[in-house]
């Protein structure tokens, strides 16, 4: 396993697992002194990398920093297809070829990293299909829940039309309002910003027949928070009550909205307040450690 300093933010460093045959770079972040509680993997949208859990304008705002802070490490890895595997996976993978590489890749850091007493799923956008899948039918053996944002299971109108269409027109849904976002955001997540893999453009649009699949197979709490100003998902009342109703075997399901944010929440200005919910809800499922 490599690793490398680089200044990325506090305590953050890239590192890279071996998985399935491939190599995932990712963004490790844990506390300095003392073991991790919990292990928070993110799994970042389609045409961004890991550094959108550690970008933007706002460094207090950084997942992968703030969940450091309060004991938590956080492995952002760049999916399959990205990063360090983009150029051995130029189409990318389907989200089953996804979710074996990335279960690899984690069963190589727990076995290299404490990771405390388990293992949360924190993804956005397609990086929220991938973990649905992972917990549906490759969960790790620590898994303690999920916190999903920009990702629901029914598509907005014009939606499909809009994935099927160039980057371009696809930017509104994917940021909304310019003034959602710090000044100098632009300009400091363009190196975040990569190339969608062909395979997750023509897989998209089915994802709501994956979803009604993989649903029920979810036996972990699960927090799905939309933007205010989501565009890409219907996230109105019944949307969200037949969500709910799908997740039929996890022991939790809440959905939050975030108030003044667009679709790339984590690097929006409401960024901390989202985070510091995600993170109170993985506070919530860590198993009791202290007995009677």
């Amino acid at each position: 396993m490599g690793t490398a300093s680089l200044a990325v933010g506090p305590r953050v460093r890239r590192i890279t697992l071996d998985a399935a045959g491939h190599t995932l770079s990712a963004l490790l972040s844990a506390p300095e002194d003392t073991p991790p509680r919990a292990t928070v993997v993110a799994l970042h949208g389609a045409g961004m990398s890991a550094g959108y859990f550690d970008g933007g304008a706002q460094p207090d705002a950084s997942l992968c920093a703030l969940g450091a802070h309060l004991g938590f490490a956080v492995l952002a890895v760049d999916r399959p297809g990205y990063g360090d595997s983009a150029a051995g996976l130029p189409e990318g993978l389907d989200l089953p070829g996804q979710a074996r590489v990335l279960r690899a890749a984690l069963d190589h850091f727990d076995a290299e990293y404490d990771i405390g007493t388990g293992t949360f799923l924190l993804a956005h956008s397609f990086g929220g299909k991938l973990a649905l899948t992972v917990a549906a039918h490759a969960p790790p053996p620590d898994l303690l829940g999920l916190d999903i944002s920009g990702c629901g299971h029914r598509y907005a109108a014009r939606s499909a039309e809009l994935l099927a269409g160039p980057d371009r027109a696809r930017w509104r849904y994917n940021w909304g309002r310019l003034g959602l976002y710090p000044p100098a955001t632009f300009q400091r997540s363009a190196a975040l910003v990569k190339p969608i893999p062909e395979e997750e453009l023509r897989a998209a649009s089915d994802w709501p027949e994956v979803f009604d699949a993989l649903a029920p197979r979810v036996r972990v709490p699960v927090r799905l928070t939309f933007a205010e100003h989501e565009l890409w998902w219907r996230h109105d009342a019944a949307a969200l009550d037949d969500l709910r109703a799908r997740l039929s075997a996890a022991p939790r399901v809440v959905v939050d909205r975030q108030p003044d944010a667009g679709h790339n929440i984590s690097l929006g200005r409401t960024a901390r307040a989202y985070h510091l919910r995600a993170l109170a809800f993985f506070e919530e499922c860590l198993p009791e450690r202290d007995g009677p």
